[in-house]
């Protein structure tokens, strides 16, 4: 059971509308912790965060993008006068899967600014609160894809392995104030973004993991930093840390593209 008293009485779920994020807002809103849910879309974000009033709990929610110039100033704006014990970043799945010097620099950089700049901003904001109460949790949420490179996403693949280094060093911090940190690596998850990707996951042998699932495995090992790979997908994470690397990345690479949908390359 999730120990209010270290991560309450409330918690920041940024991307925290559909999918693992809801699965997050469901299980702390069953441990009594209150909520602020952000994420893009109003309506989802809305749907999740009455499901969590109705467990008993005070929700607030932001329908904001973390690339807009003042989101940070936003989530300042509506938190400043809690007492937030966790911080769940959850908002970074826009991969944009594109050869990178074909591509669009803009896009890029939008991969970089959510999953680094957004994420960076709001660990320092919550965590220097964190470390100056003696006591909370950060969770950042990342990526089997971090452990290799991999075309046409290559830059989502380098800032996965980024927030995972940056959780680590971030651990060693702030271990000793009495704040948890935890790097929880997702491998492949049904959720409503992989769907809407079309993404084949009923390939024999796949190991797909549920959102509940990830969510629970997540909370349950916020105070066993710095990384959980979850899911089962610990044996993957670790052959794709080895040597030599051209033949990881080719096979993991051919992996991968049987996972798109039929017609795509």
């Amino acid at each position: 059971m999730l120990d209010k008293g270290v991560y309450g009485p409330w918690a920041v779920v940024a991307g925290g509308s559909e999918g693992v994020g809801a699965s997050f807002a469901h299980q702390l809103a069953d441990a009594g912790v209150n909520l602020v849910l952000i994420a893009r879309k109003p309506e989802p974000l809305e749907r999740t965060a009455d499901e969590a009033r109705a467990r008993g709990v005070e929700v607030r929610t932001l329908a904001l993008d973390l690339l807009a110039p003042d989101s940070v100033e936003r989530i300042r704006a509506a938190t400043d006068d809690l007492e937030v014990g966790l911080l769940v970043f959850n908002a970074g799945a826009n991969s944009y899967g594109h050869e990178f010097v074909s591509g669009d620099l803009d896009r890029v950089q939008g991969v970089l600014d959510l999953n680094i700049t957004a994420q960076l901003a709001l660990t320092h904001h919550f965590g220097a609160r964190m470390k100056d109460r003696g006591r909370g949790g950060i969770l950042l949420v990342g990526s089997l894809a971090g452990y290799l490179g991999q075309a046409t996403i290559s830059v989502y693949s380098a800032v996965k392995a980024f927030g995972r280094v940056f959780a680590e060093g971030l651990w060693l911090e702030l271990q000793p104030h009495g704040v948890h940190v935890l790097e929880l690596v997702l491998g492949v998850t049904r959720t409503p973004a992989m769907e809407r990707a079309g993404l084949r996951m009923d390939l024999p042998g796949l190991r797909v993991a549920e959102p509940d699932d990830v969510a629970r495995e997540g909370l349950e090992h916020l105070p066993h930093g710095p990384v959980r790979v979850a899911g089962g997908n610990a044996s993957t994470a670790e052959a794709r840390s080895g040597f030599p690397r051209a033949d990881l990345v080719r096979g993991a690479h051919e992996a991968s593209r049987r996972l798109l949908p039929s017609g795509a390359s």
